[in-house]
């Protein structure tokens, strides 16, 4: 299965980290979620029909030289995959990681999150399965894409309050006008009422252990909340859940006082995904149960084969394994009905 993976992150470096616009490339992301639950059989098939959407490998103009000038700069998407693609080769991938972890973190808005989402699922490969020259280069690629796209979340900054996740999350205000990208949303919330306060009212962990604890409350939260809200913004609504997830799946493989701040950034990109996708008012009935067995939940999200709910689907195993709460394995089916 190793062997399926390397090979998928082969075929798809050829391509750009986005496509028709400003879409973000989920190959590398759903091929690894596929291959981790048992599904690798279905991953070149796949493939065939996801590359013919993608874009080529987009150019570079120079070298990055004054690396926060460039942060955020979607000109510079090919300079920025070029110069992590040097890192890598030539520096060990934690040393990298942890360089430019606490850089990118305060713009986790990235391509709708996707830039650490694509982190967390390259992260895991090289600290669960180990090291190959693919699995560097697909690290390299998922930073260049959080650098070229780097976005912050408008009023993001420490964790001031005393609520818990549960409560946090209850309290996340809604924007009013649902239309547009996710940049004209997020453009939004400095005018809603209640935002300042709800990016920032969760709790602080006080620890790096609690910072971990808290995290994997805001996953379970979070999926659960796609069950009632999910119906808004079906497709975008999902990286609520797999946002924090890719921070968590990250947290062993850096400095503990990295911990505090990575809660605060997954905070803020959770909330801002429930506030600028998520339904107003929950659904009027619960959805339909799906199967209770993990390995037929993905399986079916597998067959499904939108990449959103595959990811989701893989994140919400994670959370089961780590709560027991076998309400988020309806997530990933009821995502398969929406989308």
């Amino acid at each position: 299965m190793d062997d399926i993976l390397d090979e998928a992150y082969h075929r798809l470096h050829r391509t750009g980290p986005e496509f028709e616009g400003w879409l973000s490339n989920h190959g590398p992301m759903a091929a690894e979620a596929l291959v981790r639950h048992g599904q690798g059989a279905r991953v070149h098939r796949w493939l065939d029909g996801y590359l013919r959407r993608l874009d080529e490998l987009p150019r570079g103009l120079r070298p990055i030289d004054d690396w926060r000038a460039a942060l955020g700069d979607p000109k510079r998407t090919g300079d920025w995959l070029h110069h992590f693609d040097r890192e890598l080769r030539e520096r060990h991938w934690q040393e990298v990681l942890g360089e430019w972890w606490p850089r990118l973190l305060p713009g986790i808005a990235a391509g709708a999150t996707h830039g650490v989402i694509r982190v967390g699922h390259a992260v895991r490969v090289l600290r669960v399965d180990g090291e190959t020259p693919d699995r560097r280069a697909e690290l390299g690629q998922a930073l260049g894409y959080w650098a070229a796209r780097w976005q912050p979340v408008p009023g993001a900054g420490p964790l001031t309050g005393h609520s818990d996740v549960a409560s946090a999350l209850a309290g996340v205000p809604r924007i009013a006008q649902r239309t547009g990208g996710i940049r004209e949303r997020l453009g939004r919330l400095t005018g809603v009422p209640g935002w300042s306060g709800a990016v920032t009212a969760l709790r602080a962990p006080a620890d790096p252990d609690e910072a971990a604890r808290t995290l994997g409350e805001m996953v379970h939260r979070a999926a659960l909340d796609y069950l009632r809200f999910g119906h808004g913004e079906p497709v975008m609504l999902v990286h609520a859940v797999t946002a924090p997830t890719a921070v968590l799946r990250t947290l062993p493989a850096l400095d503990p006082a990295l911990r505090a701040p990575s809660v605060a950034a997954a905070w803020s990109a959770t909330a801002a995904v429930t506030s600028v996708y998520a339904a107003p008012t929950p659904a009027a009935s619960a959805p339909i149960g799906g199967s209770a067995d993990p390995d037929e939940v993905f399986a079916r999200a597998a067959r499904h084969g939108d990449e959103h709910v595959v990811k989701l689907a893989d994140a919400v195993l994670e959370s089961y394994a780590t709560t027991g709460d076998r309400r988020v394995l309806a997530a990933p089916a009821h995502a398969g009905r929406l989308i």
